[in-house]
């Protein structure tokens, strides 16, 4: 009888260990996994913070061009009217002899749109259009990949 119960405690603790040795491997595997989970999150929001900060020095970059006090002779085609871009030009024009209108992207249209009106409808101003530029440049777009914009630049000028 004493060696069935040494046998039988002997099974006993030898499942034991068994079963703890099966936690302790889900454990072990369960703090992996959400090691790993929590990396793939840094590794996401480092990407996500490196995207924001990357459109925003490009924003930053297009503010300044816009602001610097030597580039009053380019005009930037975007959402706002179109007559607020006419008349922008129109009072550039005024005091210097000559405009780059710029756009990219769906604003080309515009822009060729606010070219025509100054060159159509004020002849009697003698406005021109001088040079015409087209082209494209490569961005990255919100999903990561990289997309050809076109762009255009349109010089107008005084007779």
């Amino acid at each position: 009888m004493t060696t069935e119960n040494t046998q039988s405690t002997e099974n006993r603790d030898s499942e034991n260990r068994d079963s703890e040795n099966r936690d302790s491997e889900n454990r072990d595997s369960e703090n992996r996994d959400s090691e790993k989970r929590d990396s793939e999150k840094r590794d996401s929001e480092k990407r996500d913070s490196e995207k924001r900060d990357s459109e925003k020095r490009d924003s930053e970059k297009r503010d300044s061009e816009k602001r610097d006090s030597g580039n009053r002779d380019i005009i930037y085609i975007g959402k706002k009217p179109l007559m607020a871009y006419v008349t922008s030009t129109l009072i550039q024009l005024a005091n210097i002899p000559s405009v780059r209108i710029k756009a990219r992207g769906m604003s080309i249209g515009r822009a060729v749109d606010v070219t025509q009106i100054i060159s159509r409808k004020t002849e009697n101003a003698g406005y021109v259009i001088g040079e015409i530029k087209l082209g494209s440049e490569a961005l990255e777009s919100q999903d990561g990949k990289m997309r050809n914009v076109s762009t255009i630049e349109i010089e107008v000028k005084r007779k």
